[in-house]
């Protein structure tokens, strides 16, 4: 079975609408971790308009389960991640306008900057990963800068418009997750997913992590926050 990140991120979005001090991004994170959560992801953004710096000191402090840091990779990040060492780090692209993260990193341009970035988090025990689109080129460079994992971006699959294109950027996912294996990499996958198009990503056998937030939070609101977590791990 494969594990499943649970992305708290939009419950501090709500806490963050109206400068509260709820709902608790870490009470959500230690619900989601008693209802069967392998890690906790959050995204700490550069312009801070979610998860706060606190959310992640007090996670990694409180969480049994492991925390995974999604970032920019900025040398701001990446010192902060040193400074508080989750489990794992996955770095992002980062636009300020965006709703959500539009694509993966492009990390042939941005090899320079990487191949300096990743051996500073990997000595502190954490491991790295690249939130990549599904291009095999892209997974060759990963392997190249020593990246521990990739994470597959797998937002123009969801967001695919009829049977055709949605099987088409699938086998994409699914070839870059094979070609990921083969190079010694974990493989994850994330960004778009819900509760009805996982189930044919988590038939890739070499997929072997989910990190799935907005679908999970949304679900929570009509079910409860366990429930949702639970739905989201069978079909993982």
């Amino acid at each position: 079975m494969a594990k499943l990140g649970v992305n708290i991120d939009h419950v501090a979005t709500l806490r963050q609408a109206r400068g509260t001090r709820y709902p608790d991004p870490v009470a959500a994170g230690l619900l989601a971790e008693q209802a069967g959560a392998d890690q906790i992801t959050v995204h700490l953004r550069e312009d801070r308009r979610h998860i706060q710096d606190e959310d992640v000191r007090l996670l990694k402090r409180s969480l049994q389960c492991e925390l995974n840091l999604e970032m920019a990779a900025t040398e701001e990040m990446v010192q902060l991640a040193i400074h508080i060492q989750p489990n794992s780090v996955t770095l992002v692209p980062e636009k300020r306008k965006e709703l959500t993260t539009e694509g993966g990193l492009d990390v042939i341009r941005a090899h320079k900057t990487l191949r300096q970035q990743i051996p500073l988090m990997q000595q502190k025990g954490m491991r790295v990963s690249l939130f990549i689109d599904p291009n095999m080129e892209q997974v060759k460079m990963a392997r190249e800068l020593g990246s521990d994992a990739i994470e597959i971006h797998t937002g123009l699959y969801a967001e695919a418009k009829n049977p055709e294109e949605t099987q088409r950027e699938l086998l994409r996912v699914r070839q870059a997750a094979v070609l990921g294996k083969e190079l010694g990499l974990w493989v994850a996958a994330g960004h778009g997913l819900h509760y009805q198009n996982t189930r044919l990503v988590a038939e890739i056998a070499e997929i072997v992590e989910f990190n799935i937030g907005h679908a999970i939070v949304a679900r929570a609101l009509f079910v409860g926050l366990s429930a949702a977590v639970r739905e989201m791990k069978q079909l993982c």
